[in-house]
């Protein structure tokens, strides 16, 4: 699925509400809190923090998926279109930055 599809489906969602998207400041916000929560699983998997008892497993690829979702919102919101972002950034991996990193 394209990033646009993604934000299409995203859109189709929102537009069902009054106020289809918050402003952006409330925006990032959520994605500061979803980014939160991504982070706070990794360090459970991987890190030193253990959970409390009473807490459940969370699931990597949701907590991953919430944020692209967030992003999707924010980008709808201002009308920025994803693939035309995303050919950009890799872009610049394929090209300035090629050689940045060792390869196999």
């Amino acid at each position: 699925m394209a990033l646009k599809e993604v934000q299409q489906d995203v859109d189709r969602w929102a537009r069902q509400f009054k106020v289809p998207y918050w402003q952006p400041h409330e925006i990032l916000a959520r994605l500061a809190e979803e980014q939160g929560e991504l982070a706070r699983e990794i360090n459970h998997r991987f890190g030193p923090k253990r959970r409390k008892l009473e807490e459940r497993d969370g699931d990597l690829g949701e907590e991953m998926a919430d944020i692209v979702f967030t992003l999707c919102c924010l980008a709808n919101s201002r009308d920025v279109d994803l693939d035309s972002s995303w050919k950009k950034v890799m872009g610049k991996c394929y090209g300035r930055d090629q050689d940045r990193y060792a390869k196999k």
